[in-house]
């Protein structure tokens, strides 16, 4: 796989790790008061383990480092853009000419191979209409 298809797997694996992280620690923070005009919220699960509770945060929050680094990897992994936008341009300029001399090339070696096809297909018909005349009529 190459490291485009690799950044964008690990940006969709980053993506839902936030989503995941955000969702549990949505869900598993403790209620608080907004206001003293409100009356003190109740604990939703206090059956709850408070130590997975407390944990979940910090490892969820490790997979997210260990994907960023990763992702830092692959970008450092990327070639470099030496000599800007200009160099880049020349060397585009460059590969499509090349890319404009190999189809050419194709493209007569096409026609070549679309000539000989007829040579192929007229020897045929004449073998055949040879075979053809050289039987005798019943």
């Amino acid at each position: 796989m190459d490291i485009i298809s690799q950044l964008q797997e690990l940006v969709n694996s980053i993506a839902a790790l936030a989503f995941n992280t955000f969702g549990t620690l949505q869900r598993d923070s403790p209620p608080v008061r907004l206001s003293p005009n409100y009356p003190e919220p109740h604990a939703a699960n206090p059956t709850e383990d408070a130590a997975n509770v407390a944990e979940q945060p910090k490892l969820m929050s490790a997979a997210l480092v260990k994907a960023a680094k990763q992702f830092d990897a692959l970008v450092a992994a990327l070639p470099s853009s030496e000599g800007g936008e200009e160099a880049q341009l020349k060397r585009i300029a460059e590969l499509q000419a090349e890319n404009d001399a190999v189809g050419q090339e194709l493209q007569r070696q096409l026609e070549a191979a679309d000539e000989e096809l007829k040579q192929v297909q007229e020897l045929f018909s004449q073998a055949a209409d040879n075979c053809l005349n050289l039987k005798k009529p019943e």
